[in-house]
């Protein structure tokens, strides 16, 4: 999802396997298989910054110089990327790209009266480059973006001027796909067009040419499903992208590269449904978009997976049941052949999800709290998150049908918060764990969920798990996702279920509350341990940084892939944003420096209102995109 401009505009994924090898070794005091990768230093996929800079595709794949306004902005931005995703090249581990949802070049059309930039470039997908297995990375964007000139720009078939939620999944023959959800009307109106699209990027000499340049070239993007253009995400708006390649051979030769299956959550005024279509020729061409929910209303968030026998696998969450019984649930469909119809939906495992949540001062839910417009009745400042499952297959496994999803859910205590602030419902929060279960997608039956990564009980046992994601190889599931459970703004599991992560009882943030953890297991024998940090570092993800430096916001999800040995996890990371504060707040008389306030420049005029902010380059907005090797 994106955020910005005053607004939420609604907007988050998939995964590739391959094989290892399974004998066992100790990281970190977690056994692992030593097909597992070791974290080393953490990398930066986000280079934003002057002397590394981002590349146009066209400049990367040919050699000749080419720029614009909104790469010149992006290579000085220091700005903000959030929704990372990550794809490992199944033909050559060294090439990854990764992606985010990035605002590198907002503040790319010069400056107001006052001298402060503009914020009207572009919110756009990235596409950042490894050829060393994860040790560098080169940042570019999809062409098409507003502005784009380059000679590639006219291979991109999408009417947007913002767009987001990226998912990756790579062929057989070099190929990667980049999926991503549109909004906003280049013409400046405001419809939200509410389209998904999908982008393919090749080796520049074909299937034969050398590995090393696979999915370097930018091919096409062609528009898979339209949505409504109707202003503030009404009407139809299509959202909530997961893509995946088949590259068991069943459903195309690997030597063509296989299908594309493309999914994402439909949503209107009345309801929310899951739509998938699929392409046989490399994403130049997609089917009749194909409902996969039909009695259930409120869905969203899908994943596709595909086993080893070609069949393929849509989940999703969903709220199912009448008011008096309603819960959450992990749902899905299936195929069996190569996508062209469906089984109804059927129920994997039900739970208690969790959501952020608060009221405004001003009147109506909130789902994350800030300050000006952004405040909430509890005086907490939070970014949002809730309940979002994944899933995954070894597209090389042929001896079952095994699907293994992971989804956070409330851990409990439930505990009355004693302000509006609530996890589970208005004013009762809870701690949130990430569950473990596998789906026998021959038989419908599924293991007995169980927690993973959770500390022996005791002291340490006191935070939340959010975000998860996992990825299937050779025998091995790993897993990522945000833990706080060093946070220090609480002591013990009660207090940390009372209050939102990273914050204080007296309404002040802590700037150490998360960390990226990870955790590798056989999946012959399920999860053990408690995790190992990967990130290396903490950092704090309630920050002011969105609508006008007013409220945090940190993404929709993390980003895990394995291929032949080689695990690399992606996520967000505030380690590089200067802190400072906020002079709106000292004016209005509110409580200054509260530990969420960003560097930026204002001058207070003559009526007492402020200019905008002068200095968004030096750090305020600084927020990127980390990874490392997993376990």
């Amino acid at each position: 999802m994106l955020r910005e401009k005053g607004r939420a505009i609604v907007s988050s994924r998939s995964f590739v396997v391959g094989v290892v090898a399974c004998a066992l070794l100790t990281l970190g005091g977690v056994t692992a298989p030593a097909g597992a990768s070791t974290p080393r230093t953490d990398v930066r996929l986000t280079n934003d910054v002057a002397g590394v800079g981002y590349l146009s595709n066209y400049t990367m794949v040919t050699g000749r110089a080419y720029t614009d306004a909104t790469l010149a902005e992006c290579s000085r931005a220091r700005g903000r990327q959030n929704e990372p995703s990550v794809a490992i090249n199944p033909r050559d581990p060294r090439v990854m790209v990764g992606s985010s949802n990035d605002y590198c070049g907002v503040y790319n059309d010069g400056v107001d009266a006052d001298g402060a930039p503009i914020p009207s470039g572009p919110i756009w997908l990235g596409y950042y480059r490894s050829e060393n297995g994860g040790r560098s990375f080169q940042s570019s964007l999809v062409p098409g973006y507003p502005g784009d000139t380059s000679p590639y720009a006219s291979r991109a078939h999408i009417r947007t001027a913002s767009a987001g939620d990226p998912v990756w999944a790579w062929d057989t023959a070099g190929r990667v796909f980049g999926g991503a959800e549109a909004s906003d009307d280049p013409a400046g109106t405001k419809k939200t067009f509410g389209d998904v699209w999908v982008a393919t990027y090749a080796n520049p000499a074909g299937a034969g040419g050398a590995t090393l340049n696979d999915g370097k070239e930018f091919v096409r993007s062609e528009i898979v499903a339209r949505g409504a253009s109707a202003p503030n995400l009404l009407g139809k708006f299509n959202d909530k992208t997961a893509i995946e390649v088949d590259r068991t051979g069943r459903c195309g030769s690997l030597a063509d590269g296989g299908t594309v299956y493309f999914a994402w959550s439909r949503f209107t005024t009345a309801a929310s449904n899951i739509y998938l279509s699929r392409s046989t020729d490399h994403g130049a061409t997609w089917s009749q978009p194909q409902l996969l929910t039909t009695s259930v209303n409120s869905v969203q968030v899908p994943e596709i997976t595909v086993t080893g026998n070609g069949h393929v696998y849509v989940t999703w969450v969903a709220t199912i049941g009448n008011k008096k019984t309603q819960t959450d649930a992990v749902q899905y469909a299936k195929s069996t052949d190569c996508g062209a119809t469906f089984s109804p939906q059927r129920t994997v495992v039900t739970f208690e999800g969790y959501a952020h949540r608060d009221a405004y001062v001003s009147g109506g839910s909130a789902r994350d709290c800030g300050d000006a417009a952004n405040t909430c009745q509890s005086g907490y400042t939070f970014f949002r998150a809730d309940t979002t499952p994944r899933a995954a297959t070894d597209q090389n496994d042929v001896s079952s049908e095994n699907v293994y999803i992971v989804y956070d859910a409330a851990f409990g205590p439930d505990v009355p918060t004693g302000t509006t602030y609530g996890m589970v419902a208005p004013g009762v929060g809870s701690l949130s764990a990430v569950y473990y279960t596998v789906l026998n997608g021959a038989t419908g039956a599924h293991s007995t969920p169980v927690t993973v990564g959770r500390p022996a009980p005791g002291p340490a046992d006191k935070g939340h798990q959010l975000f998860p994601d996992i990825a299937v190889s050779g025998g091995l599931a790993h897993l990522i996702w945000w833990d706080s459970r060093r946070d220090p703004s609480c002591a013990t599991a009660t207090a940390c279920a009372a209050q939102p992560v990273g914050n204080r009882a007296d309404r002040t943030v802590v700037q150490n509350a998360l960390e990226t953890f990870g955790l590798s297991f056989p999946t012959s024998t399920g999860p053990s341990g408690s995790g190992v940090p990967v990130s290396d570092r903490a950092y704090n993800p309630n920050l002011e940084q969105y609508d006008g430096r007013t409220v945090p916001f940190a993404g929709d999800y993390l980003w895990i892939d394995s291929v032949a040995g080689t695990t690399f996890g992606v996520w967000s990371d505030w380690r590089n944003a200067v802190l400072g504060t906020d002079p709106r707040e000292s004016a209005a008389g509110a409580e200054p420096n509260e530990g969420a306030d960003v560097l930026q420049c204002r001058t207070m005029r003559a009526d007492g209102s402020f200019t905008g902010d002068t200095c968004p380059r030096n750090g305020g907005l600084d927020a990127d995109i980390y990874g490392d090797l997993m376990p």
